[in-house]
């Protein structure tokens, strides 16, 4: 027992022995590592840590998702309108389930017939036989003279801004739209026939608010969903695209996520309501007649005497007289009546000369309803009464300003002589960029014939000599209006006259005035200064200057053979057809022989 226990106390000894060597030896190695060097480990530790969060952030996509009422921004009483795919500056309204969109979004983008007179606070929307009419916050509107009513007002103002209720233009439009919310907004297709460019979504990706994967989410993207191309004058970089999606929303993807690029054209539900016109079966042969008294309407006889081949005559009869659409008149029915025993149509002119002046004020008569509607039944009512043919518009004093206004007259006019049997046709200058606002294509569409008025390139006002109507003028003009209207609904307009150019140096300068002659005035002119006229190739006439004195004299002829060039071009094979017919300013400044000319290309 006593060597047992002493073993154990040994034993014991022993074990505790170890355990103390132990922990003697770890402390040791231990206090063996420098300080310095658990620094630098620590230190290098935190780098690694910094590395692999900065390498995580800059590899790894951001997942936040933008609010998309923060990025549109619209109020709940407001919508926002998307309009093929671009975001119109102006939202437009909603309220109680009504969708209200600008008057000028409407007018400018989809449907460019409705006219607004913000005087009376009226819209108004032609047909090819109907005038439609309401009032700013009535919920009733008129066809003609019959009503209708609707649940909601049609027209809203707030201030001077002006919103159409959605339902009420689709009634007249040939539109497609989706209303989405949260926010409110709306995509409005109407470009139909035109083409966009779209994409297909090969993989599912998100769509961005810029071009970085590391800005906010605007929407998850599926595969096979299709994106349309927004192609504007923002710089993208090169793996990125900026698209719209179906619900308006547009934003950035990587290219590498989308089809190859393709062109898709949209198609309408319904086609354009096309306007009848009344087409004559015969090519025209028209001449504008200059009446400035009562007095002149007796020589008809003898004016038509000497003409040949004539089925038209434009008598320059009525006029614009006051702000409130009255117009004077020199209209006579025995005019008419011998006119019509020639053979020859009536379509008495109305004119805007007035305009010139501070007399009339164009965007007061047309652009109010009320005097609009008077001077179209004032015309209407004198055709009807003299038994008209047709009706000419030669207004030549329209501007910007004022051209909405002169269309929705044209509109409303057109309804009125439709209804009635009666020709509208219009004269238009020749098609150039600082008069594209005439809108002749628009024009080709609501009236029957649209006149080009291809002469005074160069007019009295010009500040350098030249022809009045060069084969090169005659030829663009009839180029550029066949591109805009259809050719059975052109006429083309020639002169009878020319101008005499007198070139005079004062004070060191060349001072330019010219004068209107007839064909036989001009002609008498150059034999009495003994000046034989040669024919210029460049401008498809004869030339011929003379000096008297100090002054030089300069003239582009107008005879058999210009105007026969002429008509070689107007009635050419263009690649649109034949053009209806050709109108001549003015009846009396011709030679006898020109209508022996004319007759060969109008037979």
């Amino acid at each position: 027992m006593r060597y047992r226990r002493e073993n154990e106390e040994s034993s014991g000894e022993v074990r505790e022995s170890f355990r103390e060597r132990s922990l003697r030896e770890h402390k040791e190695k231990s206090q063996g590592i420098p300080k310095g060097k658990i620094a630098v480990l620590v230190v290098l530790l935190v780098i690694f840590i910094v590395i692999v969060s900065v390498l995580v952030k800059k590899f790894s996509s951001s997942n936040t998702v933008m609010d998309l009422n923060e990025y549109y921004k619209v109020a709940d009483d407001k919508v926002m309108v998307v309009l093929h795919d671009t975001i119109a500056e102006e939202q437009g309204l909603y309220d109680d389930n009504q969708i209200y969109l600008p008057y000028s979004v409407v007018k400018d983008n989809i449907n460019k017939r409705f006219y607004f007179d913000s005087t009376e606070n009226t819209l108004s929307f032609a047909t090819a036989t109907e005038i439609i009419r309401t009032e700013v916050g009535s919920n009733d509107y008129y066809v003609n003279r019959s009503k209708t009513s609707l649940g909601y007002p049609i027209v809203r103002t707030e201030g001077e801004n002006v919103y159409l209720a959605l339902d009420f233009v689709e009634q007249y439009t040939d539109i497609k739209y989706e209303f989405y919310q949260q926010p409110n907004r709306i995509v409005v297709e109407s470009n139909w026939g035109e083409k966009y460019s779209y994409y297909t979504v090969n993989k599912a990706t998100k769509l961005r608010y810029a071009q970085s994967k590391k800005s906010d989410i605007l929407a998850s993207l599926e595969e096979k969903d299709v994106l349309r191309v927004i192609s504007d004058e923002e710089e993208l970089l090169e793996e990125y695209t900026k698209v719209m999606t179906k619900d308006g929303v547009i934003g950035y993807v990587p290219g590498k996520y989308l089809s190859e690029i393709y062109e898709k054209k949209l198609k309408g539900g319904v086609k354009e309501e096309a306007y009848p016109h009344i087409s004559k079966d015969k090519t025209i042969n028209m001449v504008w007649h200059q009446v400035t008294n009562s007095v002149a309407n007796n020589s008809i006889l003898n004016d038509l005497a000497s003409t040949k081949g004539l089925n038209c005559i434009s008598p320059t009869w009525f006029s614009i007289s006051s702000n409130e659409g009255t117009i004077s008149s020199l209209a006579s029915e025995t005019y008419v009546s011998r006119a019509h025993n020639s053979g020859v149509e009536v379509w008495a002119l109305c004119d805007d000369f007035k305009a010139a002046t501070d007399e009339i004020d164009l965007a007061t008569v047309l652009g109010n309803t009320t005097n609009r509607d008077k001077l179209t039944n004032a015309l209407i009512a004198s055709a009807i009464q003299y038994n008209l043919d047709g009706i000419n518009i030669d207004f030549e004093h329209i501007s910007a300003k004022t051209a909405d206004a002169y269309l929705e007259f044209l509109r409303e006019l057109s309804v009125k002589c439709r209804n009635n049997g009666i020709v509208l046709s219009v004269d238009s200058y020749v098609p150039t960029e600082y008069t594209a606002f005439y809108d002749r294509e628009e024009q080709g569409k609501i009236v029957d014939y649209v006149v080009v008025m291809a002469y005074d390139e160069h007019y009295g006002g010009s500040e350098e000599s030249g022809s009045v109507a060069s084969i090169g003028f005659v030829e663009e003009a009839v180029n550029n209006i066949l591109k805009m209207v259809d050719p059975s609904q052109v006429i083309i307009g020639m002169p009878f006259y020319t101008r005499l150019w007198k070139e005079s140096i004062v004070d060191g300068e060349t001072k330019v005035t010219s004068s209107a002659h007839s064909m036989n005035q001009a002609s008498n002119i150059l034999s009495q200064n003994g000046v034989k006229p040669e024919w210029d190739k460049t401008t498809g006439q004869y030339y011929a200057e003379y000096t008297v004195g100090k002054d030089l004299y300069k003239i582009w002829l107008e005879e058999d053979k210009s105007i026969e060039e002429k008509l070689k071009v107007i009635f050419a094979e263009h690649k649109q057809g034949k053009v209806a017919g050709v109108a001549s300013w003015k009846l009396g400044l011709e030679k006898s022989n020109i209508w022996n000319i004319i007759l060969k290309y109008v037979n």
